[in-house]
């Protein structure tokens, strides 16, 4: 059913919008399944019905359909990832929260010899879960399909007992350096790995800046280090700079 469900988004995403009964005929099943399928992606805040169609939600919603998301902006998230990945050092332990935009990273730290890896995202898990070098602890919780990962209060209260190097961690939307999250349990994620890690790192292409989203949880004061691509809007890069917090800007190959 929720393999379904993402698949009904992706198709709605990709067009823009779809007519419910074709959207029934596409996926083989009732028009009561479908409207079922469609209530609880409208819950989710991904899409809206309309009359006899539906229509995706613009920007910021469709940040949490996972399998979108990982495709949106790869070189820009494969450059930010390939400037930090020597920060990480052997035998450390860190922490990785379920953005798509730490997948690149993930798959750098897997010849890391004696790291540990504690994250929330079954994807980052599944990355890393053949490497012999790494060990993965995989943070449970409430499952969430759109996001792929665990959320809620378990996954903050095993986070207040760990202890982290470092934690690297995005945002899906970044305005004059205050952070937003369509999601308030991710948002608490974010903030309880922020805690538990002595060194924070924040990673977010341009495609996140200039944006708000339901729920907002501090500003990019908390982070030690904020790395972006060099198309993210000057006056965005100096509203972190202006809360103190170093930037790093990186050119991904076709913007050089």
């Amino acid at each position: 059913m929720e393999q379904r469900r993402q698949a009904i988004l992706r198709h709605v995403i990709e067009h823009g919008e779809a007519r419910i009964d074709d959207l029934a005929a596409r996926f083989g099943v009732s028009l009561m399944t479908v409207h079922r399928d469609l209530d609880d992606l409208v819950e989710r805040r991904l899409l809206r019905k309309l009359r006899g169609r539906v229509a995706a939600l613009p920007s910021l919603t469709v940040e949490s359909a996972e399998r979108f998301r990982e495709r949106r902006h790869a070189a820009e998230k494969d450059a930010l990832c390939a400037a930090v990945a020597d920060l990480v050092r052997p035998g450390s332990t860190v922490l990785l929260d379920d953005s798509t935009t730490l997948h690149p990273l993930a798959r750098r730290l897997t010849a890391v010899e004696g790291l540990t890896v504690v994250t929330n995202s079954l994807a980052i898990a599944m990355i890393l879960g053949h490497a012999d070098a790494v060990e993965v602890v995989l943070l449970g919780g409430r499952y969430r399909g759109d996001f792929n990962s665990c959320s809620g209060p378990d996954v903050t209260a095993a986070l207040a007992r760990i202890t982290a190097e470092q934690a690297f961690v995005s945002a899906a939307a970044v305005l004059a350096g205050r952070l937003f999250h369509p999601s308030r349990d991710s948002a608490e994620v974010k903030e309880a790995m922020l805690a538990a890690a002595h060194r924070n790192i924040l990673l977010a292409d341009h495609s996140k800046f200039g944006k708000t989203a339901t729920y907002a949880y501090g500003d990019a004061a908390r982070y030690d280090l904020v790395v972006t691509d060099a198309a993210t809007p000057a006056e965005e890069i100096d509203a972190l700079r202006g809360l103190g917090v170093p930037v790093q800007i990186v050119h991904p190959p076709e913007t050089r």
